[in-house]
């Protein structure tokens, strides 16, 4: 994890007021409410959230990967280009060459039938303009700089004949292949056993100091989030609760989900009455009904009338000595830490 305490001065990847809603037989739906931030090259963003708050729709919707039920608003920058809204074949130059994607089961988006060497060239052809020749050359480089071992056989090989790990760092590969500026790891560890996991991170890390690769990682695991995260957007009903830097969100975390989501994580020194794991009362918010207040109210042990009044901005809640943000809450009464 970096040692930087400061948002970056010039992100290569800027989104502001991210507003995604889906058409469905029972109304529409607000899938992502507000969504704001900035990424540098070599910088790792940590986006996390219980399941179904966001987190995956925003990822998607940076490159318009979204299907046709969705509205975007907002916008989405890549080195200072508009993506929302852009012609279908800009958002095709820029899939898998400008940004990449990782996804969490690598057995699902590789093709069974098809080496792993010529799926891996079949991007470099289309988006560099190699030649099939160039792009298996390139094919075995990038196997080498993900750490499969004899990659100059491995790379006529198909995706059963590698283990769990070893698919997931050939996606790492493939996401790669174009030197891009933006990788999105969309919960790229979750399938993985604990020492894979801390292999693939471990490689995540590497590449995006080698690289300068700008990485916003989509993950509910915040061991993830301490070990390779610079920065954390936490979200909750798909709207953004807090912002901060990694040390301080953990240290002195302000919004009162990120203090449940901290509280839940297992250890031996933290469990609740009967050794129970400690958990956040109630359920999520059905996205349809949302209500102009906070969301997160109805679950909230500090809430009051005024929580359920009106919804709290996304406030400065910490300044690092020279006076930048580093510590952003939507909260109307604000946690003190843990």
């Amino acid at each position: 994890m970096s040692a930087s305490t400061t948002a970056p001065a010039v992100p290569v990847l800027s989104v502001r007021d991210l507003r995604v809603t889906f058409r469905t037989d029972d109304g529409p739906v607000s899938a992502v409410d507000g969504v704001t931030f900035d990424v540098a090259p070599g910088e790792v963003l940590a986006v996390v959230g219980e399941s179904g708050c966001g987190k995956s729709v925003t990822a998607m919707s940076i490159a318009g990967l979204l299907p046709g039920t969705a509205a975007v608003t907002g916008s989405v920058r890549l080195r200072g280009n508009e993506l929302v809204g852009a012609p279908e074949p800009v958002l095709r130059e820029v899939r898998g060459n400008e940004v990449a994607y990782i996804f969490q089961e690598p057995m699902t988006s590789l093709n069974p039938v098809f080496t792993v060497g010529s799926q891996i060239a079949e991007t470099l052809r289309i988006h560099q303009r190699l030649s099939r020749r160039d792009a298996l050359t390139r094919a075995v480089e990038l196997l080498a700089l993900v750490g499969i071992p004899e990659p100059g056989r491995r790379v006529r090989e198909y995706p059963h004949q590698f283990s769990g790990g070893m698919r997931q760092r050939v996606m790492i590969a493939m996401a790669l292949a174009c030197d891009p500026a933006v990788l999105v790891a969309d919960e790229p560890t979750t399938a993985l056993d604990v020492t894979v996991q801390a292999a693939v991170l471990d490689l995540l890390r590497d590449l995006g100091t080698r690289l300068g690769t700008a990485i916003v990682l989509i993950t509910h695991d915040l061991g993830v989030v301490a070990d390779i995260a610079d920065r954390v957007l936490v979200m909750y009903a798909g709207r953004p609760v807090e912002t901060a830097v990694t040390q301080d969100l953990f240290d002195a975390p302000r919004h009162h989900y990120t203090l449940g989501l901290l509280g839940a994580v297992p250890t031996a020194a933290r469990r609740g009455a009967e050794g129970r794991l400690r958990e956040i009362p109630g359920l999520v918010p059905v996205l349809h009904e949302q209500p102009d207040a906070c969301t997160f109210a109805e679950r909230c042990p500090a809430a009051d009338a005024q929580c359920s009044a009106g919804a709290p901005a996304l406030l400065p809640a910490t300044t690092d000595e020279g006076g930048t943000e580093i510590h952003r809450a939507a909260c109307w009464h604000p946690a003190n830490g843990r």
